[in-house]
Order: C-alpha cells, then structure tokens, then sequence
C-alpha cells in the first residue's frame, strides 16, 4: 500500500461484510482502507451454504473472489494487521495497530466479527465448523438423518432441538451438566422422542474434524455424526467498546437498521452486531454499512 495515512472510511476487517461494505465505497470513489489479520473465523469450515450463486464452495473460495473483485476499485487499499486501538479525534478517528502503524478516517465500519469461547472438551476446537457445527441454515442440509447431537441448556437447546427436529430424528440434547429446562420444555422434548443426557463431556473423538463419538466423564462414549453447539463469544475487536459504542444484552454491537452504532460515524456489520451468522447475513450487512457511510459523506459534503 502507499503512505496515505488518511482516508473517508477504514474498514476494520475484510471477510465477507468488510469486503461487501469496501466494494459499495469504492463504487462510489471513497478513499478506504480495509485491515484484516487474513484469519476468517469460518476457515475451518469445509463448504459454506446457503447463499445463492455461491452454494457449496469454500469459504475461502468465496472470499478470494470476493476480495478479487474489490480490488478493482482503485481507491480500495489493503493492509494485513490488526487493529489494536481506536481514538475519537476532534474531526475524526485515529486507528493503531499492532505493528506500529496509524491511521486516520472520517468514519470507521467495524466488520471485525467475533470470537468462539470453545469449551475445555478436547477435540472440540479441532471439529469446530467442520462437524461440531453452530447453525442448521449453514450446515443441517448435509447432516440430515443422522445422528446429531446438541450441546446447549434451557432455552437455547430448545430452540436448536426445534430446527433440527426437522432434519434428523435421531436427535440427542447434551446439557453438559444440570439440565435448566422447565417441565413445559422437558415434556417438549419427550413429545418428539429427543434423548436428554446431563453427564458430562469430556472428550470429542473425531478424524480430522469428523466426528466419531463422544466420550463422557463415566467412561461411555456415544457415537455421533454431528453436534450442534451453543458457545459463548466474545468480540474481536475491542475497539467499538473503547470508543463507547453500546452492546447489547448478547454482547453484539448495537445498530440500527442502517448499520450506525451509537457513536456517530461508526459502523458495524456482520456477526458482531447481528445473530444471524451466516456469509449471506454478512454480505448483506456489509453492503448497508457501505452505502450509509457514503450517504453521509455526501450530506457532509454537499
């Protein structure tokens, strides 16, 4: 990249929504800077779904082409970094990052997504995304009929039980510990024949990500195809709550339907402000954030 140190936008993170939100700028002439580490949360993930056009290729595939695309636009430059830090100046924002650098932007659009919590289950964060899966939109179709678990407790293994009930009936919920399911859910889950187990998991016996079985703390292991699993997260970019944009009560940044945080001139897309965590969702995001951050460049300008 050249030494332009100041920029209308600075994307900070450049998979699917940083990249959708820098080709609606640089359609439009805007002079942005897109950082991202290279390390896509997805990469692990075999074959990405439902997205139209792009159904079943690789996410790096879909990424590669993608960032192809954007760089076309000329006005579109890339750095391989991470942001570290982020300032509010008095006419715009300051970006540092871990090698050093700084940068300035009239507005800043995070796309930085967010970070999976894996559990102490050996074996765990070598399936992620491959067979220990988060979403039946993204993933059901190819697991349907078989034999599927879901690590999840109260109302988040009912709602997961409820999709995928759909896609297999050979359906297992593992809480993992204490099951905190009401009777009303407990009786849910009886009526449509899904097991319940409360032991807990300790390892996940998988060859290269596919999984085989699930080794519980008593010494049984319970084969399986695939588990479904509801994680904790946290964001990936600490610098929205530095600056003092407001989360909500599931730790995603608040926006509005436009993709404007809670401090003017700061944006956000993709899974760090939305739960529908798909490439779809992000596209989708990425594009909005794009197209209001340049709108109101022009109000500011014209």
């Amino acid at each position: 990249m050249n030494t332009e140190k100041t920029f209308d936008a600075i994307i900070i993170g450049g998979s699917y929504a940083g990249l959708s939100a820098a080709m609606a700028l640089g359609r439009s002439l805007r002079k942005v800077l897109v950082i991202d580490s290279g390390l896509p949360c997805n990469r692990q993930t075999p074959h990405s779904h439902n997205f139209l056009t792009q159904d079943g290729k690789t996410p790096q595939e879909i990424s590669m082409l993608a960032k192809q695309q954007v760089e076309q636009y000329k006005t579109v430059e890339f750095l391989n970094d991470i942001a570290t830090a982020g300032s509010k100046l008095e006419e715009d924002f300051q970006i540092e990052t871990q090698s050093g650098l700084s940068f300035n932007a009239k507005k800043l659009i995070i796309a930085a997504g967010i970070k999976d919590q894996m559990p102490d289950i050996e074996g765990f964060s070598e399936s992620w995304g491959i067979s220990v899966i988060h979403c039946p939109y993204c993933h059901g179709y190819e697991f349907r009929g078989r034999k599927t678990g879901i690590l999840a407790n109260g109302d988040k293994a009912v709602h997961l039980a409820g999709l995928v009930h759909n896609l297999t009936k050979d359906l297992t919920v593992f809480t993992n510990g204490r099951a905190s399911l009401s009777p009303e859910q407990l009786q849910r889950l009886e009526k449509s024949e899904i097991s319940l187990v409360e032991t807990k998991i300790v390892e996940i016996i998988h060859e290269n990500g596919h999984l085989i079985s699930l080794v519980m703390n008593n010494g049984e292991q319970i084969q399986l195809n695939a588990l479904y699993a509801a994680i904790p997260f946290q964001q990936h970019c600490s610098i929205p709550e530095s600056l003092g944009c407001e989360m909500t009560e599931t730790g995603h940044i608040r926006v509005d339907p436009m993709q404007k945080t809670s401090i003017p001139g700061v944006y956000a897309c993709g899974d760090n402000s939305s739960p529908m965590r798909s490439v779809a969702s992000a596209v989708n995001t990425g594009a909005i954030a794009g197209a209001m951050v340049n709108m109101d460049l022009v109000n500011e300008e014209f």
